[in-house]
């Protein structure tokens, strides 16, 4: 079971940017969750050819046919989470929705547990 999910329209949007970056199929995205943001903790998103890394206990899964990569200090903030995409008038963008979160940032970008 992944630890997260992806909602159609972030499917799309992340393959979208993937073929305008010139990433092939087979590279992964890469999902994290770094120090920052005015609530302490903020997400990462990165396409990476390179793949699973030994050293950071990285976790792979597929999701929706998409190579996802986690390293097992962010797996742990993100079991559970949805990525989702919009397009729409509140801003646009990736959105994480976190059941782990025990509070967000305004503008949803930072977290904390």
């Amino acid at each position: 079971m992944a630890a997260i999910s992806i909602s159609e329209k972030a499917l799309k949007r992340i393959n979208e940017i993937r073929s305008t970056e010139g990433a092939g199929d087979s590279t992964a995205l890469r999902i994290g969750v770094v120090g920052g943001g005015c609530s302490g903790l903020s997400y990462q998103l990165d396409f990476d050819a390179k793949g699973v890394s030994e050293e950071k206990k990285d976790q792979e899964f597929e999701v929706n046919g998409l190579k996802v990569v986690i390293d097992m200090r962010s797996f742990l903030y993100l079991a559970g989470t949805q990525l989702d995409y919009s397009d729409g008038l509140q801003g646009k963008g990736f959105h994480f929705i976190n059941p782990n979160a025990s509070r967000t940032c305004s503008c949803g970008e930072s977290f904390s547990v």
